[in-house]
């Protein structure tokens, strides 16, 4: 398996603290939001990393990450031992379009995908692990969250199989006036090789994007995804400046990517 860490945007709900600088580099507890991403591929076996980022601060996420091998600051115990690859994302595009750049670095293998800014309590590796040993299709992670019409879902048949995905139901996807259940797709996502070809065949959103919903409903509709419920908290960093230190004080009560 190979990694992608998708590290973009312009993260307008933060206001001011990403004026001149990557969300993903903010702090949240003692690290930058960006290192729990790549710790939890690395935790999952993956040493091969493509990095994601908008072209206005690419040059502070190298400045940092380097070439992926990093030491503890002031110390020589390692933090991370990755063998990591930088690409540009010049106009927003999506989720998926993200994806889609990875071709040439995937070279045939499959790859795991992690949004830039969640952060997990428990980094699912042995999930992760397992896909990558012979699972068949795709594998999403999902949250059973108490307002599922502000996330992407998932849809079930009476027997429990994966048939849909809907995305914000009633107000976006309107085939469904009201979320069809409670689990929410969160940033982690398994996909097999032919990912690229389905991405290649999606037409655009109304919003001018290649979205993420529409890949895993490819497969969802040809009976080849998988769900993993995810275990303990699962946060999205980028919503607020408040919200950042209270992940911080999450991870120093209960530890982050155990």
């Amino acid at each position: 398996m190979k990694g992608l860490v998708c590290a973009g945007g312009e993260a307008t709900r933060l206001g001011e603290l990403t004026r001149v600088t990557n969300k993903h580099l903010l702090p949240v507890g003692s690290w930058p939001m960006v290192y729990y991403p790549l710790q939890l591929l690395q935790l999952a076996g993956i040493r091969e990393v493509l990095l994601v980022t908008g072209k206005g601060h690419a040059g502070q996420m190298i400045d940092l990450l380097g070439d992926g091998h990093l030491t503890v600051r002031g110390g020589e115990a390692p933090l991370l031992e990755l063998d990591l690859t930088y690409k540009v994302q010049t106009q927003p595009g999506g989720i998926a379009e993200v994806v889609g750049m990875a071709e040439d670095f995937a070279g045939g293998e499959p790859i795991v995908v992690v949004l830039g800014d969640n952060i997990f309590e428990y980094s699912h590796a042995a999930a992760i692990a397992a896909w990558g040993d012979g699972g068949v299709g795709a594998q999403v992670f999902v949250k059973d969250v108490p307002d599922p019409e502000n996330f992407g879902v998932v849809v079930y048949d009476d027997a429990g199989n994966v048939t849909d995905l809907s995305e914000k139901a009633g107000v976006v996807d309107l085939r469904y006036p009201a979320p069809p259940s409670n689990d929410a797709v969160v940033g982690l996502y398994c996909y097999p090789t032919d990912v690229f070809s389905v991405i290649s065949s999606l037409e655009r959103s109304s919003r001018g994007e290649l979205e993420i919903t529409d890949v895993n409903r490819a497969y969802a509709e040809r009976g080849e995804l998988s769900v993993v419920p995810v275990v303990g908290w699962w946060e999205d960093a980028g919503k607020h400046w408040q919200h950042l230190a209270e992940i911080g004080r999450m991870i120093d009560e209960t530890g982050v990517n155990k």
